[in-house]
């Protein structure tokens, strides 16, 4: 489902992500885990075909994701850190676009977005402009653009951050339900407990590289220790930490 191969993403002098080999296979759920700076949202956002690598290739279903990145939105459910939406259009009207934008028919629309505003208790805001929103609110309404398309694959930026515990629950229990559903799911979080709750692999990060990659038992055989996954990701990302 998606492979990333020796992909490099350079700023001039500076290396945000160096060398990184990954393969998500179809079904599996993968927390990206790794300090500030790192590279998480970088990678992120090359999968999502905003950055372009300065060497190597992405890849999701097939198409090279930046040069084919209008067919992987097709497949992709996509949330980042900070969510960010036209002026002037409301919640309501931001989520019949994207339904558009997805070719979903009326009725399918209308029901998704039902269903959506009501899981994340935000009817009462629907129609007023998204720009004008809490951070809360703007994640719970990124989240529902995420999920609106039903995707084959969702990539989520930290997707619990700013979201008040009632939220972040739902959350949780949405993403309980599409793993259930056979969803590919790669997110990146600094809440270890949450990661270990949905993961069935962690990658981490640090200064710039993948450290490891592996389930919690095989993390563990690795380092050779039965810790949890907070003393694993910091036995293996606590020296790259300033």
């Amino acid at each position: 489902m998606v492979k990333l191969i020796d992909v490099t993403r350079q700023y001039g002098q500076f290396t945000a992500i160096d060398g990184l080999n990954l393969t998500i296979d179809n079904g599996e759920v993968i927390a990206l885990l790794g300090p500030n700076g790192a590279g998480k949202t970088t990678t992120l956002r090359m999968l999502m075909g905003h950055l372009c690598p300065s060497r190597g290739h992405a890849y999701i279903g097939g198409f090279d994701c930046f040069a084919q990145r209008y067919e992987v939105m097709k497949l992709v459910g996509y949330l980042p850190d900070e969510p960010v939406f036209y002026e002037y259009l409301s919640g309501g009207e931001l989520l019949r676009f994207m339904g558009k934008m997805h070719g979903l028919p009326n009725v399918q629309l209308a029901k998704r977005i039902e269903y959506l505003v009501e899981t994340f208790d935000f009817a009462d805001a629907i129609d007023e402009y998204a720009v004008n929103y809490s951070r809360g609110m703007k994640k719970k309404l990124g989240l529902a653009i995420a999920l609106l398309h039903e995707p084959k694959l969702l990539i989520l930026d930290e997707p619990s951050s700013g979201l008040d515990p009632f939220a972040t629950k739902i959350l949780l229990e949405l993403l309980s339900a599409q793993i259930t559903h056979g969803t590919t799911i790669l997110f990146s979080t600094h809440l270890m407990e949450q990661a270990e709750r949905l993961c069935h692999r962690a990658a981490i990060i640090g200064n710039s590289r993948l450290l490891g990659v592996g389930t919690i038992a095989e993390l563990r055989q690795q380092l050779a220790t039965d810790g949890n996954l907070e003393q694993i990701f910091f036995a293996m990302a606590g020296k790259t930490i300033n």
